[in-house]
């Protein structure tokens, strides 16, 4: 099988935003690359983050876009001196500067609502629950994934953003796992169902920490894993 140069599979490049996250992600990479290659095998995996708190004030901020852009774009440029091949994000609230990002970029990125919607599609569903950040619910980052390939979604009730944001922002991305919180979650995806929704996308990538299919009234798309498995199919070329 004939991988990138040399035979060897594309060196991956994280963009991390949050440290939960981008650590599932890595783990995955690891974890799933053994499984493909052989034991104990993956392909090169670089990561650069920029604080946290810089995107929390983008977020805030009067041009979210380009300031995020920004900082992605630095950290793709520490990524090309690096190595790398080509660049993920397990975050999805910043990929609403995704094509920002893509037309200045100096590699070539994959959109991690790809990964879900791909999924999605292949098994059948029909109306997807979009759970998240507030930033990422208002957001078109998903609907503009899911609209091309047919599939409906429905977001939680403006009433339950806050809880939501508390959670993630104050909880998850500190790994935070309060029980009372993981049943809010657990309530807002019983919400998402009875608004017809066939299925869930954890779309925080620190979602799949606490919620699964073990405890989830929908079948849920982890996007921070799906996005790790899209990168290791690229990078070993199965896709």
């Amino acid at each position: 099988m004939t991988y990138g140069r040399c035979d060897e599979p594309l060196h991956i490049g994280i963009v991390g935003c949050s440290a939960e996250g981008a650590a599932l992600c890595y783990r995955t990479i690891c974890a799933e690359g053994g499984r493909l290659l052989g034991a104990h095998a993956h392909p090169q995996v670089s990561m650069h983050t920029h604080s946290l708190a810089r995107y929390v004030e983008c977020l805030d901020g009067d041009d979210p876009v380009a300031g995020i852009g920004a900082l992605m774009l630095s950290s793709a440029e520490n990524l090309v001196r690096a190595g790398a091949d080509f660049l993920i994000c397990p975050d999805n609230t910043i990929h609403q500067a995704f094509d920002f990002v893509v037309a200045r970029s100096p590699l070539p990125w994959l959109h991690i609502a790809d990964g879900v919607a791909d999924e999605a599609a292949a098994r059948g569903f029909k109306r997807l629950g979009i759970l998240g950040t507030p930033w990422l619910m208002n957001s078109a980052v998903y609907p503009e994934r899911l609209r091309g390939r047919g599939i409906g979604w429905r977001m939680p009730s403006p009433d339950q953003h806050p809880r939501i944001a508390r959670i993630i922002m104050d909880e998850l991305v500190n790994g935070r796992f309060a029980a009372h919180s993981i049943d809010v979650l657990r309530e807002v995806i019983s919400s998402l169902q009875d608004q017809g929704c066939d299925a869930v996308a954890l779309a925080c990538t620190e979602l799949p920490l606490v919620i699964d299919d073990r405890n989830s009234a929908l079948p849920t798309l982890d996007s921070t894993r799906l996005l790790a498995l899209a990168a290791l199919r690229h990078a070993i070329g199965t896709n």
